[in-house]
């Protein structure tokens, strides 16, 4: 009973102990990520071994256009983070209550865009990708079904958010562990038992996403205080819902804009045939796992400069910022030399074949074992988000990420086109845009600080 009472408690991230704040912030998100990402891999594994190499490619094909159209929608739940953990700052009880019914008014309408788009839009998407003939009706199929549960979906991140801009990111993690678990067996008795392949993980993934979904809205509909949400008052508040857009849609076009980058390097992986797209899902999935950390701490950034920022306590924002670079570095470099490390080995909880396993050692190496670098500029990234500043990281990774991804396609690629250098977009990438966010954080830091 007591631990339940201190999880639905507001956590005071304004003062207090700085570190063992963000500890107990992060570490159920860590705990949340790893769930995540080990239920997709479940899905991964679970066609690879049980439904072979085709289905396995199949699978990997689809992520880079899951995560472009949900990437705004996503922006949008980050939106309502920042802007709830702002009013707590300042203690704003009434604009509380119309941002919670406001997000899920977005979550909402936002899933039934988002189901009509990607229910239609799958064949010209992997069509524009060019993927490969021998997967492009699995991956097609995979996708309508996926985007069936875009409602549920959208109603746990946003619900979620609202949870997590108040501290809590216990209950939103239980949630996603008992939806994951469920996935996980659905995984085995559509695949294994029914015989249905991609479309068997698709379905596992809609039915866990909806149980979530339905005990984060249970959860919410429990809280009490301004937090609290009410179904019959679920509508939008024009003003809320203009500050959740004007911090959540660049936030999202930045996620979406990475995802554009995405699909062009799948794009050219598609070029190479089923096999190197196979390795290159199987080595995603590994990847995922480096981001443990790097999610979580990002989120703390986010979520503790905003309340700060609600605050006025400029001082305190820049001891978050600095004390989360380190913790950033640290954890992302140590995970991915491990996973670069033990990378065949990882593999082979994928797929059989050795040629894919080849294939996505490429990855691992130019991309795993580097990726400490997209957590670092994370940092300043979600450090100017939560100061208000949500446009100016979007432009940054407009120039620092796509740009240089695309021409270096275009033009380093073009003259070797192989999948080593193809890979080596990805840390040049992070390398240019880790000194451009660094330098403008450090700009309008000093402006926001010039206000208070």
């Amino acid at each position: 009973m007591g631990t339940m009472k201190k999880m639905n408690q507001t956590m005071d991230m304004v003062h207090g102990p700085l570190l063992k704040n963000i500890f107990i912030f992060a570490l159920p998100l860590m705990a949340a990520n790893l769930l995540e990402i080990a239920f997709n891999a479940a899905d991964t594994i679970t066609v690879g071994k049980f439904s072979g190499q085709e289905a396995l490619a199949a699978v990997g094909a689809v992520g880079p256009i899951v995560n472009l159209m949900v990437a705004l929608f996503n922006g949008l739940a980050v939106g309502s983070n920042i802007v709830i953990a702002r009013q707590l700052g300042s203690g704003q009880k009434e604009k509380i209550t119309a941002s919670v019914h406001t997000s899920y008014f977005l979550a909402l309408t936002g899933g039934i865009l988002l189901t009509v788009l990607g229910f239609f839009g799958s064949v010209l998407f992997l069509d524009f990708m060019g993927t490969p003939a021998d997967i492009i009706s699995q991956s097609t199929l995979y996708l309508r079904i996926y985007f069936v549960g875009s409602i549920p979906l959208l109603v746990y991140n946003f619900g979620s958010a609202v949870l997590r801009s108040k501290g809590d990111t216990a209950h939103p993690t239980l949630y996603l562990a008992i939806g994951g678990v469920l996935n996980v067996i659905l995984n085995l008795y559509f695949v294994i038992c029914l015989q249905m392949s991609v479309a068997g993980v698709a379905i596992a993934t809609v039915i866990s996403e909806s149980v979530s979904a339905v005990m984060v809205t249970v959860q919410l509909m429990k809280e009490s205080g301004s937090i609290h949400l009410d179904l019959k008052k679920i509508r939008m508040d024009p003003a809320i819902a203009s500050s959740i857009m004007k911090i959540g849609i660049p936030a999202g076009l930045q996620t979406m804009m990475w995802s554009i980058s995405n699909v062009a390097v799948q794009s050219a992986i598609n070029s190479f045939g089923s096999t190197a797209v196979a390795g290159n899902s199987a080595a995603a999935n590994i990847e995922g796992f480096v981001y443990i950390g790097m999610g979580a701490f990002s989120q703390a950034c986010i979520t503790f400069t905003s309340q700060c920022a609600g605050a006025g306590e400029k001082e305190r924002i820049k001891k978050i910022f600095w004390v989360l670079t380190v913790l950033m570095i640290v954890s992302s470099w140590s995970v991915g030399a491990l996973a670069w490390g033990f990378g065949r080995f990882f593999l082979s909880l994928f797929t059989n074949d050795s040629a894919v396993i080849d294939m996505g050692m490429i990855r691992m190496w130019h991309v795993v074992f580097w990726l400490w670098l997209n957590g670092v500029l994370d940092i300043p990234a979600s450090s100017l988000r939560g100061m208000g500043y949500s446009a100016t990281p979007t432009v940054a990774m407009l120039l620092g990420i796509v740009g240089v991804r695309l021409l270096y396609i275009a033009t380093i690629w073009k003259l070797d086109p192989t999948l080593d250098v193809l890979y080596m977009c990805f840390p040049l990438s992070w390398v240019i845009t880790c000194v451009i966010l660094f330098l403008l954080w450090k700009y309008f830091y000093r402006q926001f600080c010039e206000k208070y």
